[in-house]
């Protein structure tokens, strides 16, 4: 097994313990002399404006500045769409702002990516200050097909910056999203010594204890009610609390809380698709399909409109009523293509393809899907169409090696190595061993079949795997160990649709 980039991944993001640093490695900036070309006149250079008091950059407006800060400080709150349009008065303001631009498509890209915007970043890099520089390398370079560049920038930074809770948070931000929990939780823990009531970390951690390996719901539960104490104002925490009140079982609760959210700010569309959610997984279909078009109502682009309709649509799967599921799907995938989403696009196939009634018509929907996306898609980032074809070459080779035919799971999973050598991205990497590891459980190679499984954290179906690789192998309080973290996964999505069918999963 290939687990180099992991072990990179290891030395190039080391653990800031705010407890161990001796030394701010931060120099505050220096006014510099200058000799006047026509008379020798000895001149002040003005000083460089510093984002959030701290990093030089390149912009003289103060204007654009503090729309920079405040597009960051809306990114970590998870307000996207305001840290979008903060980022692009930052740009209005000063048009040669490489900062304005890295941020205006950092923001974007966990929503619809903004390609311009992220053309322009780079265009302007040479003219952005030497620590500028390396955030809009950051931003710029996880959204780019190799990520090693990009992680050697940050790396710079954080010893540039080792107290600086914006740096800190966007490592530890991106470790979680690229689910390496254990360092991102650490690294996170460590932010709570410089800022104790940091709202963004407050909210990620409560993700992160529930999400990890060794799930603790009082721990997650106890982060974020400090976050909702932090941040009232905001309709994120009462939120977040939702999500994972739904996670461990209090549906009640998480209705409760995303309703709060709710009377924050009636348009916040995650709340209104959490109860529509909640209550598709309470089994109150008709009041689920109410709240999915009601979510579809407030959002604010095609993308998260679709989401909420094959939300919608995937209640008839819950219901038992799959054929008419299939027929939903099948329709909004004609809406999707007409609309021009790809990232929608790509869910409704995905899901169409792992629902289908048979595993001939899945492989054939995956294979159809794997072609679409050998090639660029307009509108969807190098990083996310690799993840997306991960994930099709992931699901081929689990249908088949469940379906006994290994050599189609083979050649699925040659793919998968090729494509996580060529993108050191560990949401390629991981597919291609969980991957791997539905194929070895197929042939009986237990030891190496969990190896590989416990590769991917975050998909209910390989967990389950893993752990019925964990009873085969003579191991019931491991397996029920993994079962435990496998019920803290529980939402309205695909896969824990099909996994749920095991009645293994505690409801």
């Amino acid at each position: 097994m290939n687990r180099m980039y992991r072990r990179s991944l290891a030395l190039i993001f080391p653990v800031l313990l705010a407890a161990q640093i001796t030394r701010a490695q931060e120099h505050p900036p220096r006014v510099e002399e200058a000799r006047s070309r026509a008379g020798g006149v000895t001149r002040i250079a003005p000083a460089p404006l510093l984002l959030f008091g701290a990093i030089p950059v390149s912009t003289r407006s103060q204007e654009a500045r503090k729309f920079a800060e405040m597009s960051l400080d809306k990114y970590e709150n998870v307000m996207l769409d305001d840290s979008v349009v903060l980022a692009q008065h930052a740009t209005e303001k000063d048009p040669d702002f490489a900062l304005g631009y890295a941020l205006l498509s950092f923001a974007s890209r966990r929503g619809i990516p903004n390609s311009a915007a992220l053309a322009r970043a780079k265009a302007l890099l040479p003219h952005a200050s030497p620590d500028e520089q390396l955030l809009v390398r950051w931003m710029t370079g996880i959204q780019d097909h190799n990520l090693l560049p990009a992680i050697a920038s940050m790396n710079d930074l954080l010893k540039r910056y080792p107290k600086n809770k914006h740096v800190l948070y966007l490592t530890s931000e991106w470790l979680f999203l690229q689910q390496d929990f254990d360092r991102s939780q650490r690294m996170m823990e460590s932010l709570l010594q410089i800022d104790p009531a940091f709202p963004p970390v407050l909210n990620m951690l409560g993700y992160s204890y529930i999400q990890s390996a060794h799930p603790d719901p009082n721990k997650s539960v106890a982060s974020l009610k400090r976050y909702v104490a932090a941040d009232p104002s905001s309709p994120n925490p009462e939120d977040s609390m939702g999500d994972v009140l739904r996670y461990v079982g209090d549906d009640q609760g998480s209705l409760e809380h995303y309703s709060a959210a709710l009377q924050i700010d009636p348009t916040f569309f995650n709340s209104q698709l959490g109860l529509g959610d909640t209550l598709t997984l309470m089994g109150k279909y008709d009041d689920a399909r109410l709240e999915y078009d009601r979510a579809a109502l407030v959002s604010e682009n095609n993308r998260d409109l679709l989401h909420a309709s094959f939300q919608k649509a995937l209640v008839y799967f819950w219901e038992g009523r799959a054929e008419k599921g299939r027929s939903a799907l099948s329709n909004l995938a004609a809406e999707a293509a007409q609309k021009n989403e790809p990232n929608a696009q790509f869910e409704i196939a995905l899901g169409s393809a792992m629902l289908a009634a048979d595993f001939a018509s899945e492989l054939h929907q995956l294979r159809a899907l794997e072609e679409k996306l050998q090639n660029t898609v307009e509108g969807m980032s190098a990083s996310d169409r690799n993840g997306a074809l991960a994930n099709v070459l992931c699901e081929e080779a689990r249908v088949a090696s469940q379906h006994g035919v290994p050599e189609t799971a083979e050649q699925a999973i040659s793919k998968l190595e090729r494509l996580a050598a060529q993108s050191a991205d560990l949401l390629v990497e991981n597919p291609y061993e969980t991957a791997r590891g539905y194929l070895l459980l197929s042939q009986g190679d237990l030891a190496n079949a969990v190896d590989e499984l416990s590769a991917n954290q975050l998909s209910p179906l390989a967990v389950q795997q893993l752990a019925v690789a964990q009873q085969k192998l003579g191991s019931p309080s491991t397996a029920s160990e993994i079962f435990n973290q496998l019920k803290y996964q529980r939402a309205a999505t695909v896969e824990w649709y099909l996994a749920s069918q095991n009645s293994s999963i505690t409801r």
